[in-house]
């Protein structure tokens, strides 16, 4: 029930209509009793700044951020954790006395499904698509497991070198390693885990995929394909990757286990995973 002292949550991306966050937190929110909703905001992203104002204005509590937002809401914070510094992207944000704080829980949630394989991460060489903020927290994950190598591709090659750049003070060393897209095919021979954080595949481009038929056919027979879109699910790409036998993951785990630490942040109160996870599945269409 929605009434005067109702307070607002929300996630801010340039589309969101796609989103499924509003379904995961605000089945949560029900199963406690918060006196809380959880609202889609398509911002622009020349609008992000009056947006930030303006959730300030109107006693906004906390929200996610998603594509496009992750690295350029950082100049509005007033402060951000370690973790979220060190990736150099932000998915969480919330209210404080001084102004808007952010972290990151992506690397949580891309963690979750990869950690629950019984696997020798040592010798695994990773290819992650793209070079914007979530990829950030995919490198970082990657790093977190113990990745052998660590190789970004991405289709501009002066992002290409700021992202590296920006990873010379970590402990990854010369492990992580850069790379233009036409390159890909002889990257491809000896990715162990490919992971998709482009939003190739995504509404509306549900018929796209990031990878053709031929490239997947590249890819060793025991390589995890890993796409962060969540819906459409399966993932054009998944369903090549699962054509082909290999092991594939889906953005649907990450999404529940990010949400879930957002969602605590928020409410500073243990949250239900399962009636989150179970709310997205139900909004897929999964069958159980």
């Amino acid at each position: 029930m929605i009434d005067g002292k109702t307070q607002l949550l929300g996630v801010i991306g340039y589309p969101i209509a796609h989103s499924l966050s509003p379904v995961m937190h605000n089945a949560a929110l029900a199963h406690l009793g918060a006196n809380y909703v959880y609202l889609p905001f398509a911002i622009h992203p020349e609008a992000l700044e009056p947006a930030i104002q303006g959730f300030a204005a109107i006693g906004v509590r906390g929200f996610s951020v998603t594509i496009p937002h992750k690295q350029a809401i950082l100049p509005y914070l007033t402060e951000v954790s370690e973790v979220a510094q060190a990736i150099g992207a932000v998915n969480t944000v919330w209210r404080t006395e001084t102004g808007w704080s952010g972290t990151n829980t992506d690397v949580v949630g891309f963690l979750a499904p990869l950690q629950a394989i019984a696997h020798d991460w040592s010798q695994t060489q990773a290819v992650v698509l793209g070079c914007g903020g979530a990829a950030r927290a995919v490198v970082a994950g990657c790093a977190q497991l113990g990745c052998q190598s660590i190789m970004v591709i991405g289709r501009d090659a002066a992002k290409l070198a700021v992202f590296h750049a920006s990873w010379q003070n970590s402990d990854l060393g010369d492990r992580l390693l850069v790379d233009t897209w036409e390159q890909l095919p002889n990257r491809l021979v000896e990715a162990n885990l490919l992971v998709n954080t482009t939003p190739v595949g995504m509404h509306p481009q549900t018929d796209a995929s990031p990878l053709t038929v031929a490239e997947i056919a590249q890819l060793p027979s025991n390589s995890i394909v890993y796409d962060l879109i969540y819906t459409p699910n399966p993932t054009q790409l998944l369903k090549l990757a699962a054509e082909r036998g290999l092991m594939a993951i889906d953005g649907l785990e990450m999404l529940v286990q990010q949400g879930s630490a957002a969602l605590q942040i928020w409410l500073q109160q243990e949250v239900p995973v399962d009636v989150m996870r179970q709310a997205l599945r139900q909004a897929l269409g999964f069958s159980d």
